[in-house]
């Protein structure tokens, strides 16, 4: 790319209602501000139908009339007509779920967003991925000449924890009160959440489910015949969420993949211990500050967090935590930093080792 500023058209089209993970990382990662000095262009779209509308003919058309601008998906892939700008369109990958497991994607998923994105994948030459978990998934799947390039977002204090004096403390007998953040959906596996708190209560360890999410697509079983232990929230405001992370003693996650798991990182500010599976990106995110567990098999896992209690593990979480989110978020300031120098026009910006996934 030639030096100096560049118009951006930065495709928000998916930014319609609730504000989750994905969202945020646009938000956050790619606001205007951040991609100063460029001259950001928002293309938005307030229905479905716009949003495909504008990643099949807007884009492109914009694409062919300015022949000078660069073209950021962060959210949902583009069209395939947008190859006629393939060398100018940057495409952030959050994962690789709408290749990986069809079993657990929607109708609309299977049949629109996931040709779409493994046409992309195919044409696209500059490729941005919040881990390097996601990375070597991309890896495995684009083109082989394309830039596979680490842009990790950071885990800002989105709920406002980090004034905390860290989790709730929890005193033997009490409830065990677990916080799940997440779409009710069937990738975030919420029956393995609720067998675990199953498996806790029936080993004498009184355990609660609080779970905050709306009920996504699929059939949920669960929600017919709620067990006594599971609270659900549906979609909370930040400042309500901060109430409740504040109220709980730990973070679950029993998703069955994710291509980074923002929220857990979110919840570290307040020191919040976190248990999540044990899997290459969980590793690769939360290091050692986290207890890792095999969802799949609740009562070996209710142990590992009874003996995680026993020893006094919970109770020391807080630093572990508050020091995770800090390592992750340097890292996350040196991404944006060889980003911005990317934009900007410098080739060397992705020559240093570590900045690209290589498999």
């Amino acid at each position: 790319m030639k030096p100096g500023p560049k118009r951006i058209y930065l495709d928000q089209t998916h930014l319609r209602g609730h504000v989750t993970g994905i969202e945020r990382i646009t938000l956050d990662l790619f606001a205007p501000d951040r991609l100063a000095p460029h001259e950001v262009r928002p293309v938005t779209s307030g229905t479905l139908p716009g949003m495909i509308g504008q990643q099949h003919v807007g884009l492109p058309l914009r694409a062919l009339a300015d022949r000078d601008a660069l073209f950021l998906f962060p959210g949902f892939p583009p069209g395939p007509l947008c190859a006629v700008a393939a060398p100018r369109c940057l495409l952030y990958v959050h994962d690789t779920f709408l290749l990986d497991r069809p079993e657990d994607l929607s109708l609309r998923s299977r049949l629109y967003m996931s040709p779409s994105f493994a046409r992309a994948l195919r044409w696209c030459p500059n490729l941005f991925v919040n881990s390097r978990t996601t990375g070597a998934a991309v890896r495995a799947v684009c083109a082989p000449r394309a830039r596979v390039a680490l842009l990790r977002p950071s885990g800002r204090d989105a709920f406002g924890l980090a004034d905390l004096p860290g989790p709730a403390s929890h005193s033997p007998g009490a409830p065990l009160r677990m916080l799940a953040i997440g779409t009710i959906e069937p990738r975030k596996d919420y029956p393995a959440s609720l067998a675990l708190a199953a498996a806790l209560n029936r080993a004498g360890v009184p355990a609660e489910l609080h779970l905050v999410g709306r009920v996504g697509w699929g059939r949920h079983a669960f929600l017919d015949d709620e067990p006594p232990f599971l609270h659900r929230y549906g979609y909370l405001s930040d400042v309500e969420l901060r109430d409740l992370a504040g109220s709980c003693h730990l973070l679950l996650s029993t998703s069955k993949a994710e291509g980074l798991g923002l929220p857990l990182l979110e919840v570290q500010h307040g020191g919040l211990p976190v248990v999540a599976p044990d899997a290459p990106v969980f590793r690769e995110v939360l290091g050692g500050s986290a207890l890792l567990i095999r969802p799949e098999a609740p009562e070996a896992a209710a142990a590992a967090l009874r003996a995680w209690i026993d020893d006094g593990t919970l109770d020391r979480a807080g630093a572990a935590s508050r020091g995770n989110v800090a390592r992750w978020n340097e890292a996350a300031a040196e991404d944006r930093e060889r980003f911005r120098r990317f934009l900007a026009g410098d080739a060397e910006a992705y020559a240093e080792p570590g900045a690209t996934v290589v498999v």
